[in-house]
């Protein structure tokens, strides 16, 4: 049985808005619901637990209802940190799960297809990552103000879900320092010594975080 955890707990502080970035409409819809449509049609995923500002929670169960969200096991509140919050949505998942993936709930544009091939590689491997290749020469700085070139051909963007077996993460989570800037699961679970495979992804599978990206993401999916 595969459980997927859905990250919606932020606040989305630059968009400006009395609105959380999660519950802005897209073609009629929140954000979070076309989100959370995709893993209602993925078949690798037998539930989704969400995580929610904890003052949202109660409201979301119109959402529900109203878009029929029948995979939905539990809600839970976020925490401080992303790594918190994860944690918050993993304390509520039962240690028979086989895979857990993890999911920012502010991706839209994630596949069905993309959540069964994460998986479907964490089941063989352990661990999986969700990436892009990068189309932009990178840069890195040095602590005297210099710049030096990267090779491209070597780095990818990260992208969720990202998806572990239930011990890997458990391991992680509980020996991870959850306090600090912790933007992904990977990390976590990369210092533990772990292997993570990677599954190629769609480059338009793009976070929302600017009002910029909630354009480019109603264009998409028109």
């Amino acid at each position: 049985m595969n459980i997927a955890i859905v990250v919606a707990a932020g606040s989305g502080k630059r968009f400006n808005s009395s609105i959380s970035k999660q519950f802005l409409e897209i073609l009629g819809k929140p954000l979070l619901i076309h989100t959370l449509e995709r893993f209602e049609l993925c078949d690798s995923i037998f539930g989704v637990i969400l995580v929610l500002p904890p003052g949202e929670i109660e409201n979301f169960t119109d959402f529900a209802e109203k878009f029929k969200l029948n995979k939905i096991i539990k809600i839970v509140a976020g925490g401080s940190t992303r790594a918190e919050s994860v944690n918050n949505g993993f304390q509520a998942i039962e240690p028979d799960v086989e895979i857990v993936a993890v999911h920012d709930g502010v991706r839209p544009l994630v596949s069905v297809d993309e959540i069964s091939r994460t998986i479907d590689k964490a089941l063989e491997n352990g661990a999986a990552c969700l990436v892009t290749e990068i189309t932009d020469t990178i840069k890195e700085i040095d602590c005297d103000g210099f710049v030096r070139t990267l090779d491209r051909r070597k780095l990818r963007r990260a992208l969720t879900p990202q998806a572990f077996r239930y011990e890997i993460l458990q391991k992680a989570l509980s020996q991870g320092d959850l306090s600090g800037n912790i933007t992904d699961e990977c990390f976590l679970v990369e210092k533990l010594g772990y292997k993570i495979a990677f599954v190629k992804g769609n480059p338009k599978n793009i976070k929302i975080t600017r009002p910029e990206d909630l354009i480019f993401a109603e264009a998409m999916m028109k």
